[in-house]
This record gives C-alpha cells, sequence and structure tokens, in this order.
C-alpha cells in the first residue's frame, strides 16, 4: 500500500501508482506559480473529494491554511517547499511525484480544538496545528490566569502573553520564546510564556495532551489581549479554552530524509549541542 507502508509486489505497487489522483493548491509567490506551470503540463488537477493525495505548494504558512481548508476530506497531504524554510515541507519537486508519494512516510497529528469568547461573550471556535498564542493588544501588559483541568497553574501571569504549542509546532514560535521542543510522540504540549513579568522566572510548564486549557484576562478592559491559531487571530479574547482533538488526524507526508520525527530530532541535537 501506499503512503508509508510496503507494498506486497512490484506489480501491485505499480498499478496504486496509475491509479493515484492528486489535487494540486499553489500559493501566488513566483516560485509556486512557476511549479504550477511545470506539474499541470503533466498531472491533471483532480477535485479534492476524489483525490488520493493533496499537495500543497508554497510554505508553512500556506500549509497550515490547506490543512484547514480541506481537512474534510479527509486525505493525506504531501507539501512541497516554495517558502523559505519549509519545517512542513519536502525538498522542492524534482522527479516522479507518484514514487515520492509512494515512499512517503506518513505522521499523524492532531490539532487544537480552540473555543474563545470576547468582552461581548461572542463564541468562536478554531484550530490550531502549531500553536495557539494570546497576545497584549496595547501598551499594556496582558494579566492572565491559566487552568489546567480543574487546577490553577498561574493565579496572575503578567506580561506579553503565552503559548499553548504542539509538537508539530515546537519548533516554531514556541522555540524563539525559549519553548521546550517536543517529541512528536511524546503526548505533551508545551505552556510557554511570552515575556513575563511576573512569575518572572516561570518558565512554562509541560503538560500531558489529554488535559484541558483554560486561559482567563483578569482584566479585558485595561488590558485587552488578541488570540492568535497558527495564523488566523481574534481580538479582545475574554477566555479561551483549549484541547487537542483527537477525532481530527491530519495526515501528511514526507519524504524519508526529511520525515518530521526526524526532523524535530535535529532541532533537539541543535537546542542540545548550542
Amino acid at each position: 500500500m501506499p503512503f508509508g507502508s510496503a507494498s506486497s509486489s512490484l506489480a501491485e505497487g505499480t498499478k496504486i501508482l496509475l491509479m493515484i489522483k492528486f489535487h494540486f493548491t499553489f500559493d501566488k509567490t513566483r516560485k509556486s506559480q512557476n511549479l504550477k506551470k511545470r506539474i499541470l503540463k503533466k498531472y491533471t488537477n483532480s477535485p479534492p473529494k476524489i483525490s488520493n493525495v493533496i499537495i500543497v505548494a508554497g510554505g508553512d504558512g500556506y500549509m497550515l491554511q490547506s490543512l484547514k481548508k480541506y481537512m474534510k476530506f479527509k486525505k493525506p497531504f504531501y507539501g512541497i517547499n516554495c517558502g523559505t524554510y519549509g519545517f512542513l515541507m519536502n525538498s522542492y519537486f524534482s522527479g516522479n511525484l507518484e514514487n515520492k508519494i509512494f515512499k512517503a512516510k506518513k505522521t499523524v497529528i492532531n490539532p487544537l480544538q480552540i473555543t474563545g469568547f470576547n468582552n461581548k461573550i461572542y463564541k468562536k471556535d478554531l484550530i490550531a496545528v502549531n500553536e495557539i498564542s494570546l497576545f497584549r493588544q496595547t501598551k499594556q501588559t496582558a494579566s492572565l490566569k491559566l487552568e489546567i483541568g480543574k487546577r490553577t497553574l498561574i493565579k496572575k501571569l503578567i506580561g506579553d502573553g503565552v503559548l499553548i504549542s504542539t509538537p508539530a509546532g515546537s519548533t516554531a514560535y514556541n522555540l524563539s520564546v525559549h519553548g521546550p521542543i517536543l517529541s512528536l510522540n511524546s503526548g505533551r504540549l508545551a505552556i510557554t510564556p511570552i515575556s513575563p513579568f511576573r512569575p518572572r522566572r516561570w518558565k512554562g510548564k509541560i503538560v500531558s495532551n489529554k488535559v484541558k486549557i483554560k486561559l482567563t484576562n483578569l482584566d479585558p478592559i485595561k488590558r485587552p489581549v488578541a488570540a492568535v491559531a497558527d495564523n488566523i487571530e481574534i481580538r479582545n479574547i475574554k477566555t479561551l479554552n483549549i484541547k487537542v482533538n483527537k477525532k481530527i488526524n491530519l495526515n501528511l507526508l514526507h519524504d524519508p530524509a526529511r520525515s518530521l520525527v526526524k526532523r524535530i530530532k535535529v532541532e533537539q541535537l541543535r537546542r542540545h549541542f548550542s
């Protein structure tokens, strides 16, 4: 079978490759659009509903958008890096795409499910693959309460904000604010403060991905805060309820040499020896 498991025979594998259908989505950057011209000369762009794989050409930000847009079709995603770093992506396209998909390693990611309420009790549901951050909107520092299940973790966190990261996102914004890098199968989430003023030396906490996390703005009028789920922002947040949604399985395909597990391990080693 394709997508990371071994074929029982060469004939079976060839048959599968001939049957595979792709849906392509391209970012608007010049590099993505140049690739679009090349790829669509060779491949048919099938509708996502009948495709076997969603091919995403762009950077990490475009991949995050595409995961949310197409997750309802329950198809695996293969990213081609047309951006800069491209942590979630594979190398820029070359060679036979069918063979790349056939040999790819699959990683399953469960995203964060976030329910936010603003000052007017307006409810908003969001999904985050990498992280959800709560950040001050004005010159005033944020004043936040953090709860884990029925337990209060921090009564009052004063600072620029706080970030909740999945293992897949722990090498992104979380790492830039000195949060821990989580192994992909750790079953953990990272709670990391952003420029904490009080408690000044609090470094954050690693928690189980089975717990529910609640963030409350203690002073929403004087100290408004905004929530950003990957690349979607909602403002004037009063409370956020966060949990991992294990009913949503996002399947990412990577070339064996660039699997997500390997890339996270490389980042862990870099931090250890830096």
